[in-house]
């Protein structure tokens, strides 16, 4: 007799699939638990960037670009990411990266080429949000995600990233990350 298993036929959702059908609120909780899962027990900074950029570019619907730069001898210099070739080195004041390191603000821009100063890494993108990691009153990295769709960030994923951000910090040895 053969026996297989039951073919049910049901379609499987994957993250942006799941993503999508979530309220912000709920996508981004539910993002802080992946990432807390996999920083939770391991130590080595590089991995813990590298697997929170991974999580945050396949969990958030429309990014063609999410990772961290890091503060390395007075300017942020590329890190952990996922997505194209991006600028290795941004100076503090410049662009999206270096004016949220500059004022340890958030910065959302609904459309880049609006934005005094933009740097264009990857002409795709049209609307940008980063969050500064500030650990111990120090601008230490700051965590970049670009969309090629116009002001595909508002003040919901502000709250939600910066919520990330202070769920990752304690789980990242920047001293040594941002080391040169």
């Amino acid at each position: 007799m053969n026996r297989s298993a039951p073919d049910t036929h049901e379609p499987t959702l994957d993250y942006h699939d799941l993503a999508l059908a979530a309220p912000k609120a709920e996508r981004y909780a539910e993002l802080r638990r992946r990432v807390a899962a996999l920083v939770e027990h391991e130590d080595d900074w590089l991995a813990n960037l590298a697997n929170a950029a991974a999580e945050v570019f396949a969990w958030l619907p429309h990014l063609n670009w999410a990772g961290f730069y890091l503060m390395r001898d007075g300017e942020l210099v590329l890190g952990p990411f996922q997505g194209r070739p991006a600028c290795v080195r941004i100076r503090v004041g410049r662009g999206v990266c270096g004016t949220a390191a500059a004022t340890r603000q958030t910065q959302v821009v609904p459309d880049v080429n609006a934005f005094p100063g933009h740097i264009a890494c990857d002409v795709r993108s049209r609307s940008e949000i980063v969050v500064p990691v500030v650990v111990d009153d120090e601008v230490v990295a700051v965590l970049d995600l670009d969309s090629a769709e116009l002001a595909s960030f508002d003040d919901e994923d502000r709250a939600g990233l910066e919520a990330l951000v202070a769920a990752l910090a304690p789980h990242v040895d920047w001293a040594r990350a941002c080391a040169s």
